[in-house]
């Protein structure tokens, strides 16, 4: 396929719908996260996170097993509980931003009750994760009081590689559906790819993502053993082999540059300091709320405020960190297909098709993005273009 140079200034990219949207979604985010704070501040100054506990605590008081899975019930409990109220403050905001906003610009295709259903699913699976999670932490404050925030985060850095290495066979079938890519000649030519970027792969699968979104998709999941190319049915419907071949050499990239580790490493660092955080507001908070110690539940909206504290003030960090890894991929998939056009044309596509803000501010950069503005991108690989011209 012959594609002709154009200028970034020739990129008809819905600016104006784009930011509208994407406006419209900061918007809802931010107001969902202080809905989320504030509830918790609520918790704590109404003394009502101690009223849970002690109700959770008499729930549990005709439990008539081991004395010491007591205090696991308890918190078992209150998990639920809070988990359900933090829900109900936050089902608004999911349900603007995961289908109104969408519906209204365009972008879903699913019905209320497909989204309803994959939402409870969702709520669900996070909640399993969220009770491991406390019974994680938790059980490190019972045994190491004042250094429980260590022990917690190697756990959660192991809990993350395991993750990261079964989500293509444990997580994903859970929300969306595969099957082999029916393409013979498009199959071979991706696998050839992997194995030419020194990253073999199982199998190729189509992902169908056609059915909730017309947003494009591709993604190589997992590590060694369990690593799949997915192409969505939305990508295959719209793009060309040589697009194709190019959005996956940029996934590519993400596995020969070991991002992925870099990521679970930031990611593990970022949970010690959160944790850290927590371990010293838990200690100041213990006398000031009349808590009953370090690992009493109620203090559980402290750690979960501190955590979250820590991860807004270092978010600027990880996403400036993850655009320079995104703009390494992007130069990587340049090299290894030599085939810029291919690329320029896939993300034209892929702005318009998803939406893309053309030029966000740095500030909303800064705290929202994980990946270069659009038209940073194609205008490194038009000079690529022009460079082999």
């Amino acid at each position: 396929m012959n594609f002709e140079p154009f200028t970034c200034t020739d990129i008809p990219l819905n600016e104006d719908k784009s930011s509208r949207y994407h406006r419209l979604g900061r918007r809802a985010q931010v107001l969902s996260g202080a809905a989320s704070m504030g509830f918790l501040v609520v918790l704590l100054a109404t003394a009502a996170s101690a009223t849970l506990r002690d109700w959770c605590m008499g729930s549990v008081a005709g439990f008539t097993g081991h004395d010491a899975l007591r205090p696991a019930l308890v918190l078992g409990l209150y998990v639920l509980a809070l988990a359900a109220m933090a829900e109900i403050v936050g089902w608004p905001f999911s349900f603007y931003r995961g289908l109104v906003l969408e519906r209204r610009y365009g972008l879903s295709t699913e019905s209320a009750l497909h989204w309803l259903r994959e939402h409870v699913k969702a709520v669900l699976v996070g909640l399993a994760f969220a009770e491991a999670a406390a019974v994680l932490v938790y059980a490190a404050l019972w045994r190491w009081p004042d250094s429980w925030w260590i022990a917690a985060g190697v756990g959660y850095c192991f809990v993350t590689i395991w993750l990261v290495n079964l989500a293509p066979v444990l997580l994903l079938p859970l929300f969306f559906r595969f099957k082999p890519l029916d393409k013979p000649p498009l199959r071979e030519r991706l696998i050839t790819l992997a194995q030419r970027a020194g990253t073999p792969v199982v199998e190729v699968y189509e992902w169908m993502l056609s059915d909730r979104t017309r947003r494009a998709n591709a993604a190589l999941a997992g590590l060694g053993r369990t690593r799949l190319i997915l192409v969505s049915d939305t990508l295959l419907a719209e793009y060309s082999d040589d697009e194709i071949e190019v959005i996956l050499a940029h996934e590519l990239a993400h596995h020969v540059h070991r991002d992925v580790w870099w990521g679970i490493l930031y990611d593990t660092a970022l949970t010690f300091v959160g944790f850290f955080g927590a371990h010293v507001a838990l200690r100041a908070a213990v006398p000031l709320l009349g808590l009953r110690g370090p690992a009493d539940p109620a203090g559980m909206p402290v750690l979960l405020m501190a955590a979250g504290a820590m991860g807004l003030v270092c978010r600027p960090l990880v996403n400036g960190l993850s655009r320079a890894h995104e703009r390494r991929a992007d130069d990587f998939a340049l090299q290894l297909t030599n085939n810029p056009s291919a690329f320029i044309s896939a993300m034209r596509r892929i702005g318009q098709q998803n939406l893309a803000e053309d030029s966000p501010s740095r500030l909303v950069q800064a705290f929202f993005y994980t990946h270069p503005p659009i038209r940073e991108r194609l205008r490194v690989a038009q000079a690529r273009l022009v460079q082999g011209a």
